[in-house]
């Protein structure tokens, strides 16, 4: 029986390139992927791309809270998904069925929170439900394994504001760092 995965990390962690590695893994041996990018993901536009700028056209924008179901029309191999932390709850429920019912292998990639430290819905319901789940790890300036990302703002950092703010839109940046400079950096921008 197929498996639902979730392999999370902080920014910068390779997941994006992983999951380019993976589709190409498939389809060198004649195997079938679909890949997906929640639509609310504007970065790259119908791409994903990764920091060295090895990009992979996706085979679906999903729109939000849009059943994926109708997408299955025909016989896949796998199921990719990249910034998985964007589906909705119910998404995330109709890709577990996927994998019982329809015996597909489903590997979602993404963020496990937010720069508030606030669980993301599609990320906290993989983290119920998933199968297999993996920490893609990355390290922070310090030398110490990253698990938070921070926003910066036009370089200064905020700890307010919308859960969602594509990187790179309005002057937006995130930095992945471990939770001591995560809270020594919160502290010294009050």
């Amino acid at each position: 029986m197929a498996k639902l995965y979730f392999r999370y990390g902080a920014m910068n962690c390779g997941k994006t390139t992983a999951i380019i590695q993976v589709a190409y893994n498939y389809e060198e041996r004649g195997k079938k992927v679909l890949l997906i990018k929640p639509s609310v993901d504007t970065k790259g536009e119908n791409y994903v791309l990764n920091r060295s700028n090895l990009k992979r056209k996706v085979d679906i924008l999903l729109p939000p809270k849009v059943s994926i179901k109708p997408y299955i029309q025909e016989k896949v191999d796998a199921i990719l998904i990249d910034e998985a932390q964007f589906l909705s709850p119910n998404q995330v429920d109709e890709l577990f069925e996927i994998t019982k019912l329809q015996d597909i292998p489903v590997l979602c990639y993404g963020l496990r929170c937010d720069f508030k430290l606030k669980g993301f819905p599609g990320a906290t319901r993989l983290l119920e439900i998933a199968d297999d789940i993996e920490e893609i790890k990355t390290i922070c300036k310090c030398g110490k394994k990253a698990t938070i990302n921070v926003r910066l703002v036009n370089g200064l950092p905020t700890f307010e504001g919308e859960q969602i703010v594509i990187d790179g839109n309005n002057n937006t940046t995130y930095e992945s760092m471990c939770g001591y400079c995560y809270l020594k950096f919160k502290e010294g921008a009050k």
